[in-house]
């Protein structure tokens, strides 16, 4: 059966939105996308490098302050305009449209390389219990394992011990995509979210009682009260929260969308945002217990063997497991618990360039998700499985944190905030069923507080990345793969807004986005 288009002529039956079935699912699925790599391999370390214990005061003045206002600001973009990334700003305003599929092309990078990282974790789960690295875990990864090119290029040497994990990653990955909101993102978060933590919490159990857990744990709590007077160290947790939360690059505009009409989207959050922030205080005391018997086991100082990133994960941990008594049951718990971290939030990062699809189209989920994972797989297994992908992995990762998911963040919040003039709106459906209201104070840090630290960080990166070539890699290399990466999300997005949306995509029918529109703007015109 067809339905009249706004214009008239016929289009297919508009498909329904999926939604969360329960608002329990919903906050699993977003917690599962907070919790990812970085809560595991790099809170600890940037904790430790801004003021130990007392980097817990910035962290929590940037979570309240910008982290959880923002975390908002999606949530009500999502749920008041029903679509993904570029409907959402589209509904909001046309001129608004480019802002979503930025988030959206970011995320596409973020895919691409991310998954090969899971595949790396798959793999050392199995190498921890032989124990594959030997003797010198730093050679094994960077020789044996993933036998990287002595210069960064672009390079189609493949590494079999990387692709054949990649390829077993991605068909997990493209099957959860392929059964949906409820039957693959609900169910996997809710199998694999509660599994991380069970298993990190038995990691931490382990490591707290190796041999000099306690000098691991002094190193990380004990404060140094005169790092609070440095401007660095606060910026270090504004841009940590950033992240962390999974903000501003389309996760949590998706997510949202798929909540049912009456949710409390303020309870919701908070439950996000402390729960993400309570496992990542847990990765730091999991980390530096295990990484205090590693520094007696050496005989030297915690700021010797300390370190973040990959450094971390796939050099000192494996180091850690060959030398503690329990050392395989430690590595299976740790890398096991990278894997499931990884899986949670990449299906989140994929959902948001599938829903934009589905929605620019109006295809059915399975043709969206088929249409959007496999070219992105495709294209994951083509650059990362190769002799020269750590170096493009991690160019990659620098300039789209920097000028994708910050730069982003930063327009976005100018265009709604001081342009668009939206967040009163924003607020009123925020506040509609909420249990914690969010007012004037939330818009003042919406609007003020998060464009000066998103500023504040951005100029610092673009001076950092300026004066010295990131991680002295060829400037062709950094000028394609890097600057010329960021500047193409941004050209490619506007191109793809000028694209014409299918006769049955939501923007030119969707019923139901239009009858709750109906409602919801006869509550407004009461409230005034």
């Amino acid at each position: 059966m067809t339905t009249p288009s706004k214009g008239g002529a016929a289009t297919a039956p508009t498909l329904k939105r999926e939604t969360f079935s329960s608002r329990k699912l919903f906050i699993l699925s977003a917690i599962g996308s907070a919790v990812g790599l970085g809560n595991i391999w790099r809170f600890p370390y940037v904790a430790y490098d801004n003021g130990g214990g007392a980097f817990l005061i910035p962290y929590l003045c940037a979570l309240l302050t910008a982290g959880i206002p923002l975390l908002f600001l999606d949530y009500s973009i999502g749920h008041k305009f029903r679509g993904s990334a570029p409907l959402a700003y589209r509904r909001m305003h046309r001129a608004a449209e480019p802002l979503g599929w930025w988030q959206v092309l970011v995320c596409f990078i973020i895919a691409i390389y991310y998954a090969v990282i899971i595949a790396w974790a798959g793999m050392y789960t199995f190498f921890s219990v032989t124990k594959a690295w030997g003797d010198n875990a730093g050679d094994f990864l960077m020789g044996d394992f993933l036998q990287v090119a002595e210069t960064p290029t672009l390079g189609f040497d493949y590494v079999p011990g990387v692709f054949w994990p990649l390829l077993v990653t991605w068909i997990v990955v493209i099957g959860i995509m392929i059964a949906g909101v409820n039957k693959g993102i609900s169910r996997a978060n809710a199998v694999f979210l509660p599994l991380l933590i069970v298993m990190f919490i038995l990691l931490v159990v382990a490591s707290l009682f190796l041999p000099g857990a306690a000098d691991g744990l002094n190193a990380f709590f004990t404060p140094n009260w005169e790092a609070l007077g440095d401007p660095g160290v606060w910026a270090a947790a504004y841009g940590h929260i950033f992240f962390s939360l999974s903000v501003a690059f389309g996760i949590m505009i998706t997510y949202s969308s798929y909540l049912k009409r009456k949710t409390d989207l303020t309870g919701s959050g908070m439950v996000v945002g402390f729960a993400n922030s309570a496992f990542e205080i847990l990765a730091g005391i999991g980390v530096f217990a295990a990484l205090g018997f590693m520094a007696q086991a050496s005989g030297g100082d915690i700021t010797e063997v300390v370190d973040a990133g990959i450094g971390l994960a796939f050099v000192a941990f494996p180091t850690i497991v060959s030398q503690a008594p329990v050392g395989a049951l430690l590595g299976v718990l740790f890398f096991g618990s990278l894997v499931f971290a990884g899986i949670t939030s990449l299906i989140s990062i994929l959902e948001v360039i599938v829903a934009a699809i589905q929605d620019k189209m109006g295809w059915p989920r399975v043709k969206s998700a088929l249409a959007v994972s496999i070219p992105v797989g495709l294209i994951s297994i083509v650059l990362f499985p190769t002799t020269t992908g750590l170096y493009l992995l991690d160019t990659f990762d620098a300039f789209v944190n920097s000028f994708g998911i910050m730069l982003g963040a930063l327009v976005a919040v100018i265009v709604v905030a001081w342009f668009l003039r939206k967040l009163p709106l924003l607020s009123r459906h925020l506040n509609r069923f909420a249990s914690i209201k969010m007012k004037s104070v939330w818009m003042l840090l919406v609007a003020v507080v998060a464009p000066v630290a998103l500023g504040y960080m951005l100029i610092n990166e673009f001076i950092t990345k300026i004066q010295t070539p990131y991680e002295d890699y060829p400037i062709w290399f950094l000028g394609v793969f890097g600057w010329g990466m960021a500047g193409a999300l941004v050209v490619v997005a506007i191109i793809l807004t000028f694209i014409p949306w299918s006769r049955n995509s939501k923007a030119n029918h969707d019923p139901e986005y239009d009858a709750v529109k109906a409602e919801e703007d006869a509550e407004e015109g009461a409230l005034r």
